[in-house]
């Protein structure tokens, strides 16, 4: 999924630079704010041809810049405009489009309006809710505080899904064990990781392993090495290094030389000439290797 981005900015503003992705990224979705039926039509029209797999509208982003904008977790008190935005996109276009949203907001009762809000949309057509388990207060909470201070409450998606069968309920919010992700699949459809996945990538290895019935994960320095063409096309493309290597800095996590990759990215990725040889660097000085940038060729 990428950063929500809204209607206005995806009409108006640099598309490439806001919505272009490279291809080894599939399967990607769409992240929308926006409040305006005929504009996330279009957004979503402009999102399906740059070639995304999904079209999400947020409904649960708590910000006071989201609020004032009139999208995000403040539209979960109007569901009837939700379901009308959800249309037009689905009307516009053929990938899926779904709906992220929250428990309830402020004081909405959180069984009564959140089941009226997911009777609503799915009236008119939408499938697929990804519920972050944990209210939203947008009056008086901060946004890092809404991430954290509500308490989380798994049991209530868990009843929706009994409540909605018919549809795909995705569970959100505080997931961090793959344990965890499991038992959640016993009472939902899905899991979505957000910032456990950021802060540890080499998390989403073991999910591919355990969850996907994928191949087991290969030592972390094999994730660098896949991670050098895609670096290289991103370069060629005039983006910054920074811009790549700050959403790798938790690959070592607990793990020896994790604090000397870190650091080593951090302070030369901004530089102006930063090149691959950066992150070559930042695995030689991890590994305490004297020979600079040595990592082991693909095998044939």
């Amino acid at each position: 999924y990428t950063e929500m981005v809204t209607s206005g900015a995806v009409i108006h503003g640099d598309r490439e630079r806001l919505l272009g992705f490279d291809e080894a990224e599939h399967p990607v979705a769409l992240q929308l704010g926006g409040s305006d039926p005929d504009d996330l039509a279009q957004s979503a029209v402009i999102g399906a041809g740059f070639g995304y797999d999904e079209i999400n509208l947020n409904v649960g982003c708590p910000s006071d810049r989201v609020q004032s904008g009139r999208f995000g977790a403040c539209l979960m008190a109007e569901p009837e405009l939700v379901a009308d935005c959800l249309a037009a996109m689905r009307d516009a276009v053929e990938v899926p489009v779904t709906v992220k949203c929250r428990i309830g907001i402020d004081d909405q009762d959180d069984e009564e309006d959140l089941s009226r809000f997911v009777e609503t949309v799915a009236a008119r057509g939408c499938r697929t809710v990804i519920v972050h388990a944990r209210k939203a207060w947008l009056e008086g909470l901060s946004p890092k505080e809404n991430r954290e201070i509500p308490p989380l409450d798994y049991q209530r998606v868990y009843r929706l899904k009994e409540q909605f069968p018919q549809l795909e309920i995705v569970i959100n919010g505080g997931i961090t064990a793959l344990e965890a992700i499991g038992e959640h699949l016993e009472r939902v459809d899905g899991v979505m990781l957000g910032r456990a996945a950021y802060q540890n990538p080499y998390l989403l290895s073991r999910a591919q392993a355990r969850v996907f019935g994928g191949p087991e994960p290969q030592p972390r320095e094999e994730y660098v090495r896949r991670l050098l063409p895609y670096l290289e096309r991103q370069l060629d493309r005039g983006t910054a290094l920074k811009h790549v290597t700050r959403h790798v800095l938790g690959l070592f996590q607990a793990t020896p030389g994790a604090r000397l990759w870190r650091r080593h990215l951090s302070e030369n990725a901004h530089r102006p000439d930063a090149g691959i040889e950066v992150m070559l660097d930042a695995l030689a000085t991890r590994e305490g290797v004297a020979e600079e940038g040595a990592i082991p060729p693909a095998p044939e």
